[in-house]
């Protein structure tokens, strides 16, 4: 292993905090990984990390040999894109996190397209809405919906989203149309939650955005669970457009409080750190920005 790889290797544990999850990744053997490290370190002269039973932790000189050697491998990795990406297709293996419906529903068709169209990239998809941590997984690209990011994260935005309130027709000939915000408190309300049966639900009310409580019997942290209910005429829900759109347009619900809008949330993509984006992330990042702004998609 040259000091390249070994750089590579003590970055990777440094990240993971485990040789195992380091193992587990790279399909070695545990006792590699670790004999790997400790030449690493006898040939600096210096000790890297610390070993507990329960994880291991950078020393002070680990802590500043791991920023140098980031900066060195971003500058050798983007030296050697400039040659050659311009001109070659993305290659290699991508592992990409969205979530479960919009995944479904916008994305999955976007990603076996751009499977087909780059036959040299190895596609790995994870559907599910839990929020992943990109580098203990090995995620290269996880896609988020939010009003707003956490900070630290390192993100693009790519497209946005808005949220609707709809309801059956004949839960509104039962119970009435709500004309302002402030009546969902008297009506059923299908809320993206679980547990406690009090939400917060935001419109904006003379340019103003503001927060209004809801009562919510039924919950789910699925909204086509919650559309289908509302559809029964089991009450109110508020969902993004890529899941209400087809009850709409069959008529199975309404848009209710629609004067009063809720404002967008971005789809963002996010990526593990403040390091060198490889090409075929960067290119996969581009084409479902560019799928996801499509009127078709």
């Amino acid at each position: 292993m040259d000091r390249l790889d070994a750089m590579r290797l003590f970055v990777r544990v440094a990240e993971l905090g485990s040789f195992s999850a380091v193992a587990q990744q790279l399909d070695l053997a545990r006792s590699v990984v670790t004999r790997q490290i400790a030449g690493l370190e006898s040939r600096l002269g210096v000790k890297l990390m610390a070993r507990s039973t329960r994880r291991l932790s950078l020393t002070a000189a680990g802590a500043a040999y791991l920023e140098k050697c980031r900066v060195i491998l971003n500058l050798v990795e983007a030296a050697e894109n400039e040659l050659t990406d311009e001109n070659q297709a993305p290659r290699g293996h991508l592992r990409v996190s969205v979530p479960l419906s919009f995944g479904l529903k916008r994305v999955a068709p976007l990603l076996l397209d751009f499977a087909r169209r780059y036959p040299e990239v190895t596609l790995d998809m994870d559907y599910s809405d839990r929020q992943v941590k990109l580098i203990e997984e090995g995620i290269d690209l996880s896609l988020r919906i939010t009003r707003q990011l956490a900070g630290g994260d390192v993100a693009r935005r790519i497209g946005s989203i808005r949220l609707h309130a709809v309801a059956a027709p004949d839960y509104l000939a039962r119970h009435g149309r709500p004309r302002h915000p402030a009546e969902l408190i008297h009506h059923e309300c299908l809320g993206y939650a679980v547990g406690g049966s009090m939400q917060q639900w935001q419109f904006t009310v003379d340019g103003q955005l503001q927060a209004f409580p809801v009562r919510s019997r039924i919950q789910a942290n699925n909204g086509d669970v919650l559309v289908e209910a509302a559809a029964q005429g089991m009450g109110i829900t508020l969902q993004p457009d890529f899941i209400v759109e087809e009850a709409l347009a069959a008529g199975r619900v309404e848009a209710v409080l629609a004067e009063f809008p809720r404002p967008e949330l971005g789809i963002h993509a996010l990526l593990p750190g403040n390091r060198h984006i490889p090409h075929r992330v960067r290119v996969l990042i581009d084409f479902l920005a560019n799928g996801l702004s499509s009127p078709a998609s």
